[in-house]
């Protein structure tokens, strides 16, 4: 068996990774001849705890190659990202290119599975395409949608273990990528339809994101009360049935901060509180800023001078090098483009940026009139209180 990933970023490369380290023949394919380079040479351009190790083994035993060009498979995966548009509806043309960059490579038998979260009926359009421009193959390959479900800094674990929602567009596809995934899954495959697979991967995202924006207005409500919301969510959480989230700077990545607009987008009457969520969260970021510049403002009177202020971390959330969608890089950019210029840049994951000008988290706070937390990365908790400091803990590293 041959399978084949068109898309080898923060899922595919994981997911073709693991496929290959089961036995199975991977071909990855990705646009960025750097990525391409990269994978060949058995390292990788992301950051996720054991995964090179993983590559290596892939690339040396010849069970893992990666091309800029796709070929001839069994299995072909479209694991590319779905942006949303300016006015937030749902960008599938990532999909319907990888579609269009394996069609001509498909035959019969073949299996067709998009892993990319995407709107309801986007497995169907795709299928619709195939079948247009090669009808030849209509009911004789087996299309499906089976989302990933994994946390970012343990892909490798989940990747395996997790269950899977699995629909295909007829009974025969959901079979056929169910035989598929049992090569390398653990976790049990819930079978269903394409629709509600698509439905669901959005619904878990959306769910979570409704909790944090409950979080985050209680930060907001408590900040204006005085009141302490890590103390006062740990105390709410004794409640044998009450799970309160911890607040941030925001929500980003590329699902959270994303998918609950693919719902809203396509049904903007009944999504009401999906899309209040994402008010809320987008708002605490433009709050968090707010906040900031008020920090310097304030400093600058009693001082006569502009402060030194730092940003504590850029990813979108703790300990990996993902700044999609990010709060904390929103937060810093809006704040930077005031007229000042004494800013310092913390972002231990990354090496270097082509915006920001890193700085090594010691460094930062020690010269730093005002600390801002926006990331609760694990060298941060290190630090120890420094009252002489304005600190402005939107990440929850000082609880007390």
């Amino acid at each position: 068996m041959i399978a084949q990933f068109i898309g080898l970023g923060y899922i595919g490369l994981p997911t073709a990774a693991v496929v290959a380290q089961h036995g199975i023949h991977v071909h990855g394919v990705d646009v960025n001849p750097k990525v391409v380079e990269t994978i060949n040479k058995g390292k990788i351009h992301i950051v996720e705890p054991g995964l090179e190790k993983v590559v290596k083994e892939g690339i040396e035993k010849g069970y893992f190659k990666a091309s800029l060009i796709p070929s001839e498979a069994d299995v072909h995966l479209i694991v590319v990202p779905t942006p949303f548009k300016e006015n937030h509806e749902p960008d599938i043309s990532f999909v319907e290119a990888g579609t269009k960059t394996v069609l001509p490579f498909l035959k019969e038998g073949d299996i067709f599975i998009i892993e990319s979260t995407s709107p309801v009926g986007t497995t169907e359009k795709m299928a619709e395409l195939i079948f247009k421009e090669r009808p030849e193959l209509e009911n004789k390959i087996f299309i499906a949608y089976c989302p990933e479900r994994v946390l970012p800094g343990n892909v490798l674990y989940e990747l395996i273990n997790n269950d899977r929602s699995i629909g295909g567009i007829n009974n025969e596809s959901t079979k056929k990528a169910v035989e598929f995934y049992k090569t390398f899954v653990k976790g049990e495959l819930h079978q269903t339809n394409s629709r509600t697979a698509e439905m669901c991967k959005l619904t878990e995202n959306s769910s979570r994101d409704v909790q944090i924006a409950f979080a985050n207005e209680l930060s907001l409500i408590c900040d204006k009360a005085g009141i302490n919301v890590w103390e006062l969510i740990q105390l709410a959480n004794k409640h044998p049935r009450v799970n309160i989230l911890q607040p941030g700077a925001g929500v980003g990545g590329h699902c959270i901060a994303v998918d609950p607009y693919f719902i809203v987008s396509d049904y903007p009457m009944e999504s009401r509180i999906i899309g209040t969520a994402r008010e809320i969260n987008n708002y605490k970021a433009f709050w968090c800023a707010e906040k900031t510049k008020n920090a310097m403002f304030e400093f600058e009177l009693k001082n006569g001078r502009k402060p030194i202020t730092a940003f504590m971390g850029l990813a979108f959330k703790p300990d990996i090098d993902d700044l999609r969608e990010s709060p904390a890089k929103y937060i810093a950019q809006k704040v930077m483009q005031s007229e000042q210029n004494n800013f310092l840049v913390v972002e231990p994951n990354i090496k270097e940026h082509s915006v920001f000008k890193l700085t090594n988290y010691l460094n930062a706070y020690k010269k730093a009139d005002i600390i801002v937390f926006l990331v609760a990365h694990k060298e941060f908790k290190t630090l120890k209180y420094n009252k002489n400091k304005v600190i402005l803990d939107f990440a929850g590293i000082f609880k007390k």
